[in-house]
């Protein structure tokens, strides 16, 4: 979009939140640059420049507005809509692979050479993986100085920097203020949390969000003891490659409130990119919305309730196991298969408010297991421990950085794998936008009530108009019936 200059203008003329992240504007005359919706008055068009990233906002001399703050907008709805080499890269990039394995990491991850996925990135975006993950760890650096009291050595190399020399000089460059500086600003502002060592933040999101079925299907389908809603929030057990960590998400009118909790501070870009994704905080509700609405039997739906999102998972591997345990069951009993595997084989946590007591077990640790423990049918049993290997040996990957078709070839190969299993893990584990369930049974049921065809066949033919969001088409029909999945929990 930033290519369409008449575009961009009119988007910050008008303030207009939703092109957040879509964009950056950057001023010629004052060095600086904004998000679409700065509140200051715009700056005449000939003084603006537009660019795809922060990052090469940063790259190109400008540093970020201390008024709008466009370091903390929420990230571009294209990475996550799209499966080719750049948005998986940016993917990857989110969840701090950079800074943990370097671009030759990045590259292998994404099957390309190093000097193939610079080249890609500098296309489309400006910066190259580096640039990129050095604006994210100035935006990490950020937001542990502002949030916490570690001392700055510490920030430093918790958001990824290799020396306190390189993390003063990034964060004067970006922020045009020292670390120091930062500190003493937002002391007058931001209130500490209540607990010591708690990371409070505010994850942003474009409007409409309707939090009902996103918190609801979360609270509605969590393992005791690595998930539970408490005083209005969702709590969980995230297991991050440092360590581990325990994560309050809580629904606001403007935004998430985000309370962590880590047992390494290094882990905090891997933590806030896990929440986002398991949200869908990046995605762009109004676009959705209206290429659903043009279909007059979804358009009551959506105009009751908009701003519904596809609620995903912190880990692939960990929802490709519930669902296979969710097979042909209800959720409570789904639940109970859960928590024993959980309770049998998952590492046990110390949570300081209580109930939450493991982290889910990896596939690593569930290789080991009996499959004659498991209550569960004989095929069943088969189809489990076969993916459980299938994950633990690499030979199966299931994260933000998979290929959806690739993966779906390797899942449907699997015993026991049919297409609602395997839809199902492509929409809510790997994220794919346009991943359709049309033989589940609310889903069917959904169909008859209004109208639509109820045959998988012909209601996949009617809904190629609702391409590329079907699995946003899904929240909404399944709000059709009056399931715990679909509302807030009391």
């Amino acid at each position: 979009m930033y290519t369409d200059t008449e575009r961009c203008v009119r988007a910050v003329r008008s303030k207009d939140a939703r092109f957040d992240g879509w964009f950056f504007t950057a001023v010629l005359t004052t060095r600086i640059y904004c998000r679409p919706s700065c509140p200051v008055v715009p700056p005449k068009v000939e003084n603006m420049t537009f660019y795809p990233s922060a990052a090469a906002c940063q790259q190109a001399g400008f540093r970020a507005c201390k008024r709008c703050r466009p370091d903390t907008s929420p990230g571009s709805p294209e990475w996550n809509a799209r499966a080719d080499s750049v948005a998986r890269a940016m993917r990857l990039i989110g969840d701090g692979v950079v800074d943990r394995e370097g671009v030759p990491g990045l590259a292998a991850r994404l099957g390309y050479s190093a000097r193939q996925i610079e080249r890609q990135l500098l296309a489309e975006l400006g910066a190259g993986p580096l640039a990129l993950a050095r604006a994210q760890r100035a935006q990490t650096a950020r937001l542990l100085i502002e949030t916490t009291e570690l001392p700055m050595a510490d920030v430093a190399f918790a958001a990824g920097f290799s020396s306190v020399r390189t993390f003063n000089d990034t964060v004067r460059e970006v922020f045009a203020l020292a670390p120091g500086e930062l500190r003493t600003r937002a002391a007058r502002s931001v209130k500490s949390p209540a607990t010591p060592g708690v990371i409070a933040l505010r994850l942003p999101y474009r409007a409409p969000l309707n939090p009902s079925n996103l918190f609801g299907h979360l609270a509605a389908t969590a393992v005791p003891g690595v998930e539970e809603w408490r005083d209005g929030a969702y709590r969980r057990t995230l297991t991050l490659p440092y360590g581990h960590g325990i994560v309050a998400l809580t629904p606001h009118p403007d935004h998430i409130a985000c309370r962590l909790l880590l047992t390494d501070p290094r882990d905090l870009t891997r933590a806030i990119s896990r929440c986002r994704w398991l949200l869908d905080l990046d995605a762009d509700p109004v676009a959705v919305d209206d290429q659903l609405r043009a279909d007059p039997l979804l358009a009551p739906l959506i105009d009751k309730a908009p701003g519904r999102r596809v609620p995903r998972t912190v880990d692939g591997a960990e929802f490709a196991v519930r669902a296979v345990l969710g097979q042909q069951v209800s959720t409570a009993a789904a639940r109970t298969h859960a928590a024993r595997l959980v309770t049998a084989h998952g590492i046990p946590v110390d949570d300081p408010e209580g109930g939450l007591t493991h982290l889910f077990p990896t596939p690593e640790a569930l290789a080991c297991l009996d499959p004659e423990q498991l209550a569960l049918p004989r095929s069943r049993r088969t189809t489990l421990t076969t993916l459980v290997g299938a994950l633990a040996d690499g030979s199966l990957r299931l994260g933000t950085d998979s290929d959806w078709e690739k993966a779906r070839a390797e899942l449907i190969a699997l015993p026991g794998f049919g297409p609602w299993t395997v839809e199902v893990i492509a929409m809510r584990a790997l994220g794919d936008p346009d991943a359709f369930l049309p033989t589940d049974l609310g889903i069917r049921r959904a169909a008859r009530e209004l109208g639509l065809p109820s045959t998988p066949a012909a209601l996949t033919a009617r809904a190629a108009a609702w391409r590329p969001w079907r699995a946003y088409a899904v929240q909404y029909l399944w709000t059709v019936d009056d399931h715990p999945i679909n509302h807030l929990p009391v």
